[in-house]
């Protein structure tokens, strides 16, 4: 493992302000095109996330030719395994990748799929481990991301409390950071799927970080997220919704995710800045003249002229007796005159009876 990425704590880092970690996945977006990966990793750079996640797969080491698709997209590969082959590239090619995310600021992060695609993410550096729905099960595969010490995220999708808990277990045996995501393996995740309140669930019941992978193709779930405290949050990144792959319908464009980035760390602001109301009345008490209202004479009043309320009105500025009194006024006695629209001070008042 590269011991520069290993003292990272990626999951939750205040001391830049920052307390989610935000990841753009790309996934097979590339479609086994390294330019295209280089590709995205400039575009999530350029968007401002904190990471770029891949895929690791080694087809021979993680599949069988007779795995079946989920749902057959690609014209060109006979065969689910076909497919991962072609996704696959060489351990110089992860590296470049790695080089290059480090060089734009970013985290570099892939989920392996097999026991040798985490030795080779060992040797290539990795800031921490996200282990793929479909892998919660495998519990010796989460056990040697565990014991490089780094963190671990743990997506849900296909688990039920159950089996979280027992791959919880594993990880925490290790002493590794941990985070918990909440997941819906549905692409895209309509609203009522993405399940926000499952965080404060996995919080309670597991004492770790959480977070969220969303595959709703909209920004709304990360902002809500983010204003639920989460430490992590992961989204699909597609270059154009025109682009070949199954993850595309799933995905946001980089612009969007320009946007969310920016809308997380603007509520992280907001977050982080407690209001004390009353301390802020205070502060402002030099505006409230501007906007506030005030008891003002309705015409020419004389001195002498007791006060009735078809005499008095409520307008700007505020700074004379404020406007609540204004029936508590009439029947007050005006010691001296008062032109129109001038606002009453309790000096311009005979004493009350």
């Amino acid at each position: 493992m590269n011991q520069e990425t290993k003292p990272v704590t990626w999951l939750s880092d205040p001391r830049r302000g920052r307390p989610c970690t935000i990841i753009g996945e790309v996934a097979q977006a590339h479609d086994g095109s390294l330019g295209q990966a280089h590709a995205f990793i400039d575009a999530i750079a350029d968007a401002g996330a904190d990471a770029v996640k891949f895929q690791t797969h080694i087809a021979s080491a993680e599949s069988t030719p007779g795995e079946p698709w989920r749902k057959k997209f690609s014209p060109q590969d006979d065969t689910r395994y076909d497919y991962w082959k072609r996704m696959e590239f060489t351990e110089p090619q992860w590296h470049a990748l790695k080089k290059h995310a480090t060089e734009r600021g970013l985290l570099f992060l892939s989920s392996p799929f097999s026991p040798q695609a985490v030795e080779l993410l060992k040797r290539v550096g990795v800031a921490g481990w996200k282990v793929a729905s479909g892998e919660v099960s495998n519990l010796d595969l989460i056990d040697a991301m565990a014991a490089t010490g780094q963190p671990v995220m743990l997506s849900s999708g296909m688990s039920g409390m159950a089996e979280l808990d027992e791959a919880v277990a594993v990880v925490k045996k290790r002493g590794a950071p941990l985070a918990v995501m909440q997941c819906s393996t549905m692409y895209p995740t309509s609203p009522e799927a993405v399940g926000l309140n499952v965080m404060a669930a996995f919080r309670e019941r597991y004492g770790c970080a959480v977070g969220l992978s969303d595959h709703s193709a909209k920004i709304f779930p990360g902002l809500a997220a983010a204003t639920l405290g989460a430490e992590v949050f992961e989204l699909h990144v597609a270059l154009s919704r025109h682009m070949f792959g199954p993850d595309t319908i799933a995905s946001v464009t980089p612009e969007e995710l320009k946007q969310l980035v920016e809308g997380v760390r603007f509520i992280e602001r907001m977050r982080a800045a407690p209001i004390d109301k009353d301390q802020s009345a205070r502060d402002l008490a030099a505006m409230r003249g501007i906007f506030t209202k005030s008891v003002v004479a309705v015409g020419d009043l004389a001195a002498g002229t007791v006060l009735e309320a078809q005499v008095l009105a409520a307008k700007k500025p505020g700074t004379g007796i404020p406007a609540k009194e204004l029936k508590g006024l009439v029947g007050r006695r005006l010691k001296r005159a008062v032109k129109h629209d001038t606002p009453l001070s309790w000096d311009d008042l005979e004493p009350a009876a």
